[in-house]
């Protein structure tokens, strides 16, 4: 895990490849002995069978949990999001209504999650240090290697960046998801409508459950 949970808690982590590419990304928040995992509810399953393998025998359980989910707001209620204040309030309840409008107000903010966003990228191209969900002072973790490499070297030399920009015809907003290379190598683009993102990217917080 990328981030140390021994601290303050909420925290935004990932398991990463041993290449540093993510795997899962999650928001960590403690329940007095236990730890809930705030992930994406699509990939929970598979995220319950990664972390078992870190069991090593030991008498620790690892299940979903369906009576509770993530809520959003703005503002108001609940705890300031980990990654980014502007994001908003999250707390953790039964499940109720979806989260209207929390998909645009985080790519407005040029933050990514999930695995259609985050697949297959490196971590720290997902800036994920200026998102506070890597911690360079915890210890190993898989893909630590190539991680702080980066970071020491202060080399990222892509990012993943949203931009908003103004589709011809009707009115409404597109979203793309560029890659920041060197001022001297062309940048492509890959752009796609809220509703067709690459793996349906439409998702409300509600769906988020403990894993």
């Amino acid at each position: 895990m990328t981030s140390d949970v021994a601290g303050p808690l909420p925290v935004w982590a990932a398991l990463l490849t041993p290449q540093g590419k993510c795997q899962f990304d999650f928001i960590v928040w403690r329940d007095e002995g236990d730890f809930l995992l705030d992930c994406e509810a699509d990939s929970a399953g598979d995220l319950i069978k990664r972390l078992s393998l870190y069991r090593l025998r030991r008498p620790i359980g690892i299940d979903r949990d369906a009576t509770l989910a993530v809520h959003w707001a703005p503002g108001g209620p609940g705890t300031p999001d980990p990654r980014l204040p502007e994001l908003g309030h999250r707390w953790l309840a039964e499940p109720g209504e979806s989260a209207g409008g929390w998909q645009e107000h985080r790519l407005r903010l040029g933050v990514c999650e999930g695995r259609a966003e985050l697949g297959d990228i490196l971590w720290l191209e997902c800036n994920a240090a200026e998102l506070n969900g890597v911690s360079f002072t915890k210890g190993c973790f898989v893909g630590q290697e190539n991680t702080a490499r980066m970071n020491w070297r202060q080399k990222v030399n892509r990012r993943l960046v949203v931009v908003p920009t103004t589709a011809a015809g009707p009115a409404r907003e597109w979203f793309m998801r560029i890659w920041v290379w060197p001022s001297s190598t062309a940048v492509p683009m890959i752009s796609a409508t809220p509703s067709s993102l690459p793996g349906s990217r439409r998702r409300s917080l509600s769906s988020r459950n403990r894993a």
